[in-house]
């Protein structure tokens, strides 16, 4: 019986602590959007970095060879 003199402040303060702690990531924008990184790990590449062999390939059937010694 002794015990449950202890145990229940103490649950009480721990339950205390955590709503504090849930309040303070809701205020400081913990939570505040869930689906965006998760989003931009599949469209972050708004432009290619090299060109791929197929854009390389049709640039240079455009331009005519150059021959050295011509």
């Amino acid at each position: 019986m002794a015990a449950l003199y202890i145990l229940i402040p103490v649950a009480v303060v721990l339950v205390a602590v955590a709503i504090w702690v849930f309040f303070w990531a809701v205020d400081s924008g913990q939570f505040d959007d869930l689906d965006g990184p998760a989003h931009s790990i599949l469209f972050d590449d708004d432009e290619p970095q090299k060109p791929s062999a197929v854009d390389a390939a049709e640039s240079s059937e455009d331009q005519p060879e150059q021959r050295k010694g011509d």
